[in-house]
C-alpha cells in the first residue's frame, strides 16, 4: 500500500527515514521531538542536529536515525498556526513536500511522518490533517514512496466536523439499524413493544460487530461475504450443469478492465488513484482466474468514480458484495454516493471509525 494510516508510537515504526517536528535552533523541546531524541540516543542526534544548524520553517534536513528502526531522521519545522492567513498552510504543506522530495533524493523506499504542527504550535487538526493528505497525495502521483501518517492517539487525529456529523448520521440509518434487527429480532421488539436503543445512543455506547482494529499493525481483510443466491427461480432452474456455467457472467478481470476502458484512464493512473502496489495491479492484468480481495476490489471502484450500481457488479464478479451489517461496506457506500473519490479521504474516514483501510 503506496500510504497507508496508523495508530502507534512514531519511534517505533519502521521505515527507511522518520520525520520529526524538529525545533528550528539545534536543540529539541517536547512531544514528539523529545521522543525521536530520547529513542534515537540523545547526545549522537543533538551532536548531529548542530551539525545542519537552524532551520527555517517548511525546510527539511536530514541526520542518522541511530538508534531508531530506521536509517534518517528528517528534520522539518512546521509553523505555528495564527489564524490561517499568515501563510500557515502553505508552511505546512512545504514541510511535507520537502520531507518527501529529501526522501526520494536518499534512495528511501518508506517514509514516516507525524500529523505535524498540531502538539505546541496548536495547528488545527483537522486543516492539518488535509494539508498532509493533500501533499501526499500529489507526491504521490510521480513516486513509489511507501507513506505512512503515525497518530498517536485518537485526540491527535480528527476530520471536518461536517462530514463527520453527516457519515454518523448516513451509518445511523444504514447501519445501526440493521445491527439491531439482526441481534434484537423483530419478534422481540414486537413482544416488548419497546425499543432498546436510538442509533445515537448505541454508537456512543458498546459497539456492535464492526471489524477490530488491532491498533496500528497492518488489518487484514474480512472473510468474503457470501454469495447471493443465484436468481433464477425454481421454474426457471437451468436443466443442467452446463446450462448453469454458460449462463455466468463475466470474470471479474474483464469486468474490471471493461471498466477502465470506459473511464478512458491509464493502468498507472488507475492504481495510482486507488492506493494499490504496481506489481499487484499487475498480477490482476496478467493472471485471469487471480481474484483480489475485497477492499482491494473497493479501492478500484473508488478511483473508477464507480456508482453503486457499477460497483456492486464489479464486487459481484469476484463473488463480493455490499451490506448493511459491515461498517466498513456503509462508510465506502457513503463515499460511493456522496461521489467522494479521493482514496486518501476514504480511507481517512475509515481510519476515523477504527475500519481496515482500502487497498
Amino acid at each position: 500500500m503506496p500510504f497507508r494510516i496508523i495508530r502507534n508510537d512514531i519511534t517505533k515504526v519502521h521505515a527507511d527515514a522518520i520525520v520529526n517536528t524538529a525545533n528550528p535552533q539545534p536543540t529539541f523541546g517536547s512531544g514528539t521531538d523529545a521522543a525521536i531524541y530520547h529513542a534515537a540516543g540523545e547526545q549522537r542526534l543533538l551532536a548531529a542536529r548542530r551539525g545542519i544548524g537552524a532551520l527555517v520553517p517548511g525546510q527539511a534536513a536530514v541526520t542518522p536515525a541511530f538508534d531508531l528502526p530506521a536509517t534518517y531522521i528528517i528534520h522539518t519545522v512546521g509553523p505555528a498556526w495564527v489564524d490561517g492567513r499568515n501563510g500557515e498552510l502553505d508552511t505546512l504543506r512545504a514541510c511535507y513536500r520537502n520531507s518527501l522530495v529529501l526522501a526520494d533524493q536518499l534512495g528511501c523506499k518508506s517514509i514516516a511522518f507525524p500529523l505535524i504542527s498540531t502538539g505546541a504550535y496548536g495547528f488545527p487538526k483537522s486543516a492539518a490533517l488535509e494539508v498532509a493528505l493533500s501533499a501526499i497525495r500529489d507526491h504521490l502521483e510521480h513516486s513509489d514512496l511507501e507513506v505512512t501518517l503515525v497518530v498517536f492517539g485518537r485526540d491527535s487525529y480528527q476530520l471536518a466536523s461536517g462530514l463527520v456529523d453527516q457519515v454518523d448520521q448516513y451509518i445511523d440509518e444504514n447501519y445501526y439499524e440493521q445491527q439491531l434487527a439482526t441481534e434484537i429480532g423483530e419478534s422481540r421488539d414486537a413482544a416488548s413493544g419497546a425499543r432498546p436503543f436510538s442509533p445515537g445512543q448505541r454508537r456512543r455506547g458498546a459497539r456492535l460487530k464492526e471489524e477490530p482494529s488491532d491498533g496500528g499493525a497492518k488489518l487484514e481483510e474480512c472473510a468474503p461475504a457470501p454469495l447471493a443466491a443465484p436468481s433464477f427461480s425454481v421454474a426457471t432452474a437451468p436443466s443442467s450443469l452446463e446450462d448453469a456455467i454458460s449462463s455466468m457472467g463475466q470474470s471479474f478481470q474483464a469486468t474490471l478492465f471493461a471498466l477502465i476502458d470506459q473511464s478512458g484512464m491509464t493502468d498507472a493512473e488507475v492504481y495510482k488513484r486507488a492506493n494499490l502496489d504496481r506489481k499487484l495491479f499487475s498480477k490482476i492484468r496478467c493472471n485471469e482466474a487471480y481474484i483480489p480481495k475485497k477492499q482491494t476490489i473497493l479501492a478500484l471502484a473508488i478511483a473508477l468514480r464507480l456508482s453503486m450500481a457499477q460497483a456492486r457488479e464489479l464486487l459481484a464478479s469476484a463473488g463480493f458484495t455490499l451490506t448493511n451489517n459491515n461498517l466498513r461496506d456503509v462508510i465506502v457506500s457513503y463515499c460511493i454516493e456522496s461521489r467522494i473519490y479521493d482514496i486518501f479521504e476514504v480511507n481517512a474516514l475509515l481510519f476515523k471509525y477504527d475500519q481496515p483501510l482500502l487497498s
